[in-house]
Order: structure tokens, then sequence, then C-alpha cells
């Protein structure tokens, strides 16, 4: 009983911290002392200055401010002039960041009685057009450093320190090989040319990461692990700043200034969009934290070495010339197993998010116009669908049936744009429509509709998606630590324990969304908490079913399904239309898309078309409660498989989640 309540209690804590680091770092996306230049004084950037919290750098001439937006050292700038003025964007900087910038310029201008022209520096390309990529490519170098510390600690006393280092620097080249391949010709992510330069970047990341964890478990033996998934996957994670890290909290900036990611996402983005300007500062972080790690290893071993010089005699042992290695026989399971969860993190969400394109877009129309069809490209195409009048168009969008309207038969058109269902798609139809009327000679008024008004700290509707991954991630460690406290998977009574954890579980999830971070409605609070909890015991259930049927290696299915191909299927913040064809088709058939859509249209639309949803993650529940019922008790005898170590395909799979800008 003892071991059973420890085991979850500390899923618990993780999970709890893993939301509570998410929410609390993406909620709220604003400019927070964001770098910005200007030449002189300007009643435009005050008045941006009281509505936004800007680091105002002057700089001598238009040039040196050009110069410094190249180089990727501000966000933008503002160049006054005697009869007109010039707004500089820096999208690949930070693309929201941008949004920011234009808006509130064009705000404070029409404001001042101001004109102003925009140049735009660093665009980004059409293949990163939200300029995510230098966050996915975080995924696979990460996550890849960081599995290979956790997939070679069960040998880490059978191989000698030297080996092992060796081991994984070929590891790092690997997986930065890998890295390059999916984001160039696989995906078209990034352009071969850049490819070159960044395949040195991502062996660096891989390696300092892995040097790091190695050196941490080195100290603290098994504890280790948890350590640094920790403090490089979820706290780092959050700090990473993949969206601009002058958006995040200013607790939050510098927390991630202190981590490994945050200089990995910088390191990718300068490369890739500022010709390699400030990097020095990236590169030698990184080192710095890859030393540390060979240096504590080394240290270790030597007091090993000390201690039980048998053992280290045994481990260092070289065998004959021709039967040696680089790799030895009994590391190439872990060492395969960890390049293949890699890879798979490399693919999935690269592919399935680099170029966010809005595909047959629900789109309501009152009224005849040809700005529909005007406004679709091969960026953005709309399902249009004719409604008889606008309340008939505001039904729909109470219901989470379209992403907006076209109310035509308004004086002059109305626009209307919904946050909650995507936080992508009030930027797009308004910047498509816009232009479309303009080159109609016709105007638009834009409006944002809320079926249900959005929580104070979250006015993107961003809490939801980001509260996704964690209840994912506690169901299925639910299931690795409790096996293992409990010794095995055929423990009769282990559904009960997955259905108590759920419940606690997610009451704490909901009470940290809700009322610590206010990134929920309060209104919701008691249909979120039991559905928080069906989607984490579903994970539980189906995980524990895995682990019974094909041993230690059902973990490492759970999450490979529910967080390699479910996640990235499940349309998060930006919506399903922006998925490609084969994710936006998968994502039905898993939970996780299932369990976003439930969770979504409960607190934003009423809980409206939510029918699906319930019943795909209730037949989920139900029959993987009836196959474990069945295992259990009419089949207790848990199957082994040969080769695989317990610990190798449960602990370091439970704590393999994605990190990165979830916008």
């Amino acid at each position: 009983m003892k071991k059973p309540l420890i085991a979850l209690a500390a899923v618990l804590v993780l999970v709890a911290l893993f939301a509570l680091c998410l929410v609390s770092a993406l909620q709220l996306l604003v400019p927070r002392d964001m770098a910005f230049g200007v030449t002189g004084p300007s009643p435009v950037v005050d008045a941006v200055q009281s509505e936004s919290s800007l680091d105002l750098i002057t700089y001598a001439s238009e040039a040196e401010l050009t110069q410094a937006a190249e180089r990727g050292d501000i966000y933008g700038g503002y160049i006054p002039g005697s009869s007109s003025d010039q707004l500089v964007t820096v999208p690949a900087k930070s693309f929201f960041a941008e949004v920011y910038v234009r808006g509130g310029f064009a705000d404070a201008a029409k404001k001042t009685s101001r004109t102003f022209t925009t140049s735009v520096i660093a665009p980004l390309p059409t293949a990163d057009r939200t300029g995510t990529v230098a966050g996915l490519l975080l995924l696979p170098t990460l996550i890849g450093g960081y599995l290979y510390a956790s997939m070679m600690f069960p040998y880490a006393r059978t191989a000698s320190a030297w080996r092992r280092v060796a081991i994984l620097f070929g590891f790092s080249v690997v997986i930065a090989v890998i890295t390059a391949i999916v984001a160039g010709p696989v995906t078209g992510a990034v352009p071969t040319s850049h490819l070159w330069s960044l395949l040195p970047c991502f062996a660096l990341v891989v390696a300092a990461v892995a040097l790091a964890a190695v050196g941490i478990q080195a100290v603290l033996g098994k504890a280790g692990t948890l350590v640094v998934a920790v403090a490089f996957i979820m706290v780092g994670g959050a700090g990473a700043g993949g969206a601009g890290v002058a958006l995040l909290p200013t607790y939050w900036q510098h927390i991630g200034a202190v981590l490994p990611p945050r200089y990995a996402v910088e390191l990718y983005r300068n490369v890739r969009y500022f010709d390699g300007n400030n990097i020095l500062p990236s590169i030698a972080v990184l080192v710095a934290y890859g030393l540390a790690g060979l240096a504590l290893l080394l240290v270790m071993e030597r007091r090993r070495a000390v201690e039980n010089p048998a053992a280290t005699a045994q481990a260092g042992a070289e065998l004959p010339v021709g039967r040696r290695r680089f790799v030895p026989k009994h590391l190439v399971a872990p060492v395969t197993l960890a390049v293949l969860v890699t890879t798979l993190f490399a693919v999935n969400y690269m592919s399935s998010g680099h170029e966010p394109v809005a595909s047959n877009m629900p789109f309501g129309v009152v009224g005849s116009s040809p700005l529909p069809q005007a406004a679709q490209s091969d960026l953005f195409s709309l399902q249009v669908i004719d409604y008889p009048d606008q309340a008939a168009a505001t039904d729909a969008m109470d219901r989470g049936q379209i992403f907006g309207a076209l109310i035509a038969s308004a004086s002059p058109a109305e626009l209307i744009v919904v946050p909650s269902i995507s936080d992508l798609s009030p930027l797009d139809i308004a910047a498509n429509f816009e232009k479309a009327a303009k080159a109609a000679g016709q105007t638009v008024t834009v409006k944002p509709y809320e079926p249900t008004p959005l929580a104070p700290k979250d006015p993107f509707a961003l809490v939801v998606a980001t509260l996704l991954v964690p209840l994912l991630v506690g169901g299925y460690m639910a299931t690795a630590l409790l096996t293992n406290a409990m010794g095995t998977a055929a423990s009769r009574y282990r559904g009960l324990w997955f259905a108590g954890f759920a419940v606690v579980a997610g009451l704490v999830i909901d009470l940290i969304a809700t009322y610590w971070l206010h990134g929920i409605p309060t209104a919701s609070f008691w249909i979120v908490w039991p559905i928080m909890a069906l989607i984490i015991v579903t994970v539980s259930l189906f995980a524990a079913v895995l682990r019974r049927l094909l041993g230690p290696l059902g973990i490492l299915v759970t999450v490979i399904l529910f967080m390699q191909f479910g996640n990235p299927s499940s349309g998060g913040s930006n919506g399903v239309p922006y998925l490609p064809s084969f994710w936006s088709d998968l994502g039905p058939f898993l939970p996780p898309r299932n369990a976003f859509d439930l969770l979504r249209n409960t607190v934003y639309f009423g809980g409206n078309g939510i029918g699906r949803a319930l019943t795909v993650l209730l037949a989920y529940t139900v029959i993987a409660g009836g196959i474990l019922f069945f295992l259990t008790w009419y089949r207790p005898q848990e199957l082994s498989v040969a080769g695989v170590d317990k610990d190798t395909a449960t602990e370091a799979a439970a704590v393999s989640v994605p990190v990165g800008p979830l916008p």
C-alpha cells in the first residue's frame, strides 16, 4: 500500500509542476521589456509604450537600427520622420511579437494622426510561416540527449566512462544527421543551404544535454534521471522562449536563461535567420553544460574506481581486437531505442507543425459577396457555408461549428472572428479578407466574438491546448511508476488505483489552471474536473493494457501512440484546419484529439459538439478497462520481453514529453 501511494504521489507532483510550468509560461504571450529600437522621440512610440512593455534602445541613425534588426538584437524599430514615419518589423525574431508591433503601432498612429510605412527584416518563409521551426528543432535534439542518458543509465556500471562518452558523441552525430534530414529533404522546413551550418549546432545540443544528464546521474544515481527531466524538459522547455523570449513572463525569462533549451532555440534561430550573429553566448553556455557534465562523470568514475577497483577494471576491460565493437552488444538495444524514439519526435512534430496552412476552414457567410472567394489562396482556403441571417451564423459560432463569418448584408461588411476556436485563424481571416476588400475597393470591419468569455489570463485560448500534454503524461506515468512500485503489471486492483489517481490529479490540475493561474473560466471549474479525470484514466487504462500485453515495451508504445501520433494530430491551439491531411484524418481515431475537443467545446462553446469526442473517450476507457479486468483476473501471468530492461522501457519513456512552442 505504501509504495503505490508514494509512486502516485510522485507522479501527481510531477504532473502538477508540468502543468504549472507550461500554463504560466504560455498562457499570456504579451511583450515584456521587449527590445525595440528607435532613432528619436515620437508620440506614436509613447502611445505604444503606455500599452505595452518596450525596452527602448536609441540608435543614432536608421542604418544602425536596421543593422541591429538584421543581427536579431531587437524585435522591431520605429524611425520618426518629418511627414511620415517608418516601422521596422522582424518576424523571424518572433511571429507573435510582430503581430503586437503591427497592431499596436497601427492603433497608436491613428490616435496621434501619424502615418508610417512598414519595412520587414528577416521575413518568415512559407515553410516556417509562424516561426515555430526553431522550437520544433529543439524537440529531437533536447529529448535525444536526455533519452540517451536515460536509456544508458541501467548500464552505467558495465561500461567505462570513456566508452560511454564515445558512444554519446557518435549518438549526437546520428541524431544531428537525422534531424537535418527530417527538417530539410523530408519536410522542407529548412532550406538545404542552411543545413550544413545547422548540423553542428544539432550535434552540440544533443551532446551538451546528454553529457550534462550523464554527469547529474553520476552524482545522484537513479534520481538524476528525474532531476534532468524536470530541469531540462519540464522547466527548461517552458522557459525556452520558442515564441519569443520577450513574450514570456519576466520570471520565466530569468528561469529560462540558466537552462540549455533557451540557448538551443536561440542558436537555431540565429543561425537560420540572422547569419550566425549572437551565437557565441549560446555556444558557450551549451559547451559549459557539456564540460561540467563530463567533469562530474569523470570525477565520479574515479571515485568509483577507488571504492570498487574490481568492478571498474571489469567495466574498462578491452575485448580482443577482432571482437571489439563501437557499441557493445548489450548497449545496442537502448541506443537503438533512443534513436527510434527521437526520430519519431523529429518526423511527426516537424511534419505536422512547421507550416500551418488553413485548408477547408468552415466559414459562414450572410448575404452575397465576392470577398470569400477572393480571400482564398494557396495558404488559406475556406469551406463556405451560407446562413440566412446573422442570428443563424452567430448560433453556428456559439456551437463551435465555424471559425468566423462575413456579414455581407451589413454596411460596411462585417467580418466576425472567433479567438476561442483558434489562435491563428483570426489573424489569417482578417488579413486575407482585408487584402481582398482593398483590392475590390471595399471595406470590412473586423470584430472578435467570444461565445463564452475567455479567462482573464487566457486571451488567446491557449490554456486548454497547453493542458493536454500534462494530462496525457500523467496517465501513462501513473501506469509506469505504479507498475514499478507494485513489481508487476498484474495487480488485480490497479484499475481502482488509476481511478483514484485520475480524480485527484484532475482536481489538482483544475485548481492550478482555474484558481491559481486564472487560465480557465471559474464557471467551468466543476465540469472541467471530471473531464480531466476521464482523460487521465483513459490513458492510464490503455497504457496498463499494453503494459500487460507487451511487457515493459507497452509504456513506450503508449508514448508513441499518444504523444507522437495523438498529440500532433489533436489540432491544438491552431485548430484542425491547419493540420496536413494525414494528421487531420488520423486525429479522430485517437484520444488526444477527442480529449482536446471535449475540453475546448465544454469550456468555450457551451458543451456543444462534444458527442463524438465523449463517445470515443468512453469507448477507449470501457474497452481498455474490460480488457484489463479480464487480463488481471483470468490471465494473471505477465508477459516478459527478453532483452528489454524494465527501467529502460518505462522510466525513460514516462518522461519523454514534447517541449517547445505550443501556441
